[in-house]
């Protein structure tokens, strides 16, 4: 039989079930032999020591209901399940390769059978001197009829899993892309909207946005002033000599290569963000009140990017 899981694929898989509802043991031996539609359930040896590991390690728990253990993820178990993101994707693909591993080896065995018996079969009707097809042949041509018939919807159950797998690890695969895209989007214009906030505002917060955002110091030092002096507002441009507010980067954060999972670029991404904000303010200080204005925009920022991150519908 080819392996159903690859090394620690299973362990994953547990912690995906118990992410969706606490359960028992055996409640998850059913559940896989359903995933499986009955092609191969996993032993109580195979999944009762899993659990009990991942309890070791602090990523499951348990709680004991009517006489059985019944099991829960813990916030360490959702952390981990959150950074193999992908490997979960790719797990799916797994499991439908798998049954249609499975499917393709009762295929064989079904086969086999068949053949077999329709030998016996032509055995016995040439060892009969008049052939008659009494019920013991008929039953015969009933149970290969039956076997036949079952293998076929076997391997028709097969191939719609598998063909189900695919097209939901590509849209899974679309849909993170898609929200790493928006999310960097939603970054730039933010930071452009804080910087042209903190222009308006005067030398020391127009310094702190034109350094996050990759801005030399001196770049806005001699103008603001003047810019304040004159009343500028956010539409004042770069040729009135006052210090308007300076455009987003397009290049912001480029040097950080993509590693391929999504949700690990945003996290670069914000850590970026955050240090870049960090380093402009122990530059240049920041006032109380303009803590208070930086904070609003970073609720703000908060809450866009948070929408940027929800499935498209």
């Amino acid at each position: 039989m080819p392996p159903v899981f690859a090394h620690g694929r299973l362990r994953l898989y547990l912690l995906k079930l118990l992410d969706e509802a606490p359960r028992h043991g055996y409640e998850v031996i059913r559940l896989l032999e359903e995933r499986f539609q009955g092609l191969y359930a996993p032993s109580a040896g195979t999944v009762y020591p899993r659990l009990a590991k991942l309890e070791a390690e602090g990523l499951v728990t348990h709680a004991t209901e009517g006489g059985r253990k019944v099991y829960s993820i813990t916030d360490a178990g959702r952390a981990e399940l959150a950074d193999r993101g992908g490997e979960l994707a790719d797990l799916e693909l797994e499991i439908r390769d798998s049954v249609s591993e499975l499917a393709a080896e009762i295929r064989d065995d079904v086969r086999g059978a068949a053949g077999a018996l329709r030998r016996e079969m032509r055995a016995a009707a040439s060892a009969t001197a008049t052939p008659v097809e009494d019920a013991s042949w008929a039953a015969a041509k009933e149970e290969l009829r039956k076997a036949k018939q079952e293998w076929k919807e076997q391997a028709r159950r097969a191939k719609d899993e598998s063909r189900r797998a695919r097209e939901e690890a590509q849209q899974a695969r679309r849909q993170a892309s898609e929200a790493q895209e928006r999310a960097r989007e939603e970054v730039m214009r933010i930071a452009g909207q804080l910087q042209e906030q903190f222009a308006k505002s005067g030398e020391v917060l127009g310094n702190l946005a034109g350094s996050w955002l990759g801005g030399g110091a001196g770049s806005t030092s001699s103008t603001s002033g003047a810019g304040a002096g004159t009343g500028a507002g956010p539409g004042t441009g770069a040729g009135t000599g006052t210090a308007g507010a300076a455009a987003a980067d397009p290049h912001w954060a480029e040097d950080l290569a993509p590693t391929g999972d999504p949700a690990r670029d945003l996290d670069r991404l914000l850590d970026r963000f955050r240090d870049d904000v960090r380093d402009a303010a122990r530059d240049h200080g920041v006032t109380p009140a303009k803590l208070a204005e930086a904070r609003a925009h970073l609720a703000a920022a908060a809450d866009r990017l948070a929408q940027a991150l929800r499935p498209s519908r």
